[in-house]
């Protein structure tokens, strides 16, 4: 729940060098691959992976690599696609989805169409819900309508529906405790280090208290997804490191 954003907060993001702030293109769209999971974002003519990404942050994506030359294959949209039975009965559509960027998997999926007027128009799926996902549709399971709820019942607990200060909050001391914990802290440890940087950022910042506590028990909740997220991002760091030293080195 960490690293998941809407595919609506990256559209019209800036995507841009994380070692330059040079800027690659504006976000346009997101892209699926075969697997199921987010593979690409697009700008204009400019390709650019998901497992490129450096960091998401309000506005803007920052990347390690720059865009692709060509254009990958087998991608397809997601978004407005249409929402169907397994008997083949149109429900709804596709209006907004929940992905972890680090990843590319869905985390949550927002249909709008006769399946959501239940729930005032918007209802929330989750990947257990869906049976496929074709080029053109997506498939649910025969139980799913008892298990539908509207958004923010079904998306209590994602950053994304956190509010701006609160996200902001939870970046700050995320890249703070980016230098602190390593994938081999045992939770309590993790939990102090968390706490210790609450404090910190409290003593230096004016940030409304509320919002500090809520970022801080976010990411207390979280301690084992941040842990894995900062152990991505070396991973991530270090593979980008190699590529470039093997483009110097040719």
């Amino acid at each position: 729940m960490l690293n998941v954003v809407r595919c609506s907060q990256i559209i019209g993001s800036i995507a841009i060098d994380s070692s330059t702030s040079a800027r690659f293109a504006e976000l346009e769209e997101v892209w699926l691959d075969d697997s199921g999971r987010i593979a690409y974002f697009s700008g204009g003519e400019a390709y650019l992976p998901v497992a490129g990404i450096a960091g998401v942050g309000m506005g803007a994506v920052s990347m390690y690599y720059p865009p692709l030359l060509d254009i990958p294959d087998n991608l397809h949209r997601l978004h407005q696609i249409t929402v169907e039975s397994a008997l083949g009965e149109t429900q709804g559509w596709v209006e907004d989805f929940l992905f972890d960027w680090q990843t590319g998997e869905i985390a949550a999926y927002i249909v709008g169409g006769e399946i959501a007027v239940p729930f005032g128009g918007h209802a929330v799926l989750y990947p257990e819900d869906i049976e496929e996902i074709t080029i053109n549709k997506v498939i649910i399971r025969e139980d799913v309508q008892e298990r539908l709820q509207d958004e923010s019942e079904g998306l209590q607990g994602f950053l994304s529906e956190k509010s701006q200060q609160v996200q902001h909050l939870v970046h700050i001391m995320g890249d703070r405790l980016h230098h602190l914990i390593s994938p081999n802290d045992k939770p309590e440890v993790v939990h102090v280090k968390i706490k210790e940087v609450s404090d910190e950022v409290a003593a230096s910042t004016d940030h409304p208290h509320h919002a500090l506590e809520e970022a801080t028990e976010f990411l207390q909740e979280q301690w084992h997804s941040l842990q894995q997220s900062i152990s991505r991002a070396g991973e991530r760091t270090k593979s980008a490191l190699d590529a470039a030293w093997k483009q110097i080195t040719k």
